[in-house]
């Protein structure tokens, strides 16, 4: 199985959204992703780990990689500060892309005990242009307090990526 792997945005470059201590997305957004890949890898999956600054080099890599799947993985911000919890996008509803949202989604919410904001869609470049059922996760709010804390912390970033690649796995032992 190959997956590919995104860690939304592109530290130096595009930090993302910033959270009211400084963290950036890109930042745990990459540290994310290269957790995922390992968690993968230790199962025999052929990862590649893709982090640019433009959206068309994301889907070409996986593409060009031959990814059976992709994920890209962001923390959420909003205006409100009370906004808090994960949300799992897909291209549309009905296929493998929406099944592998919510297995990521629910491997979060059981691991993490994050608000539960749903499967969505949305016409995301990253998982529209990719070749593969692909999904965004919005990890939790970067601009919410206690969200922010979960991102910031180094044992909760190791949970959300178990939760990620164990969604991942999931979905491939249901048979796609």
């Amino acid at each position: 199985m190959k997956i590919a792997i995104n860690g939304g945005h592109y530290p130096g470059l595009d930090s993302g959204a910033v959270g009211a201590t400084g963290l950036q997305e890109a930042i745990v957004t990459q540290d994310l992703m290269k957790r995922v890949a390992r968690y993968l890898r230790t199962v025999w999956y052929d990862v590649t780990e893709i982090q640019e600054n433009e959206l068309y080099q994301i889907t070409d890599a996986s593409n060009n990689f031959g990814a059976e799947l992709f994920i890209s993985i962001h923390c959420n911000s909003a205006a409100s500060t009370s906004a808090r919890g994960t949300e799992t996008y897909c291209y549309q509803l009905g296929g493998v892309g929406e099944r592998l949202a919510g297995c990521i989604q629910s491997q979060i919410i059981k691991s993490l005990g994050t608000v539960d904001r749903g499967v969505k869609t949305a016409n995301f470049a990253v998982i529209r242009d990719t070749d593969c059922p692909a999904v965004l996760v919005e990890t939790a709010f970067i601009s919410n307090k206690e969200d922010e804390k979960l991102l910031a912390d180094s044992t909760k970033r190791d949970e959300f990526a178990k939760a990620i690649a164990r969604g991942i796995t999931d979905l491939v032992a249901m048979g796609l």
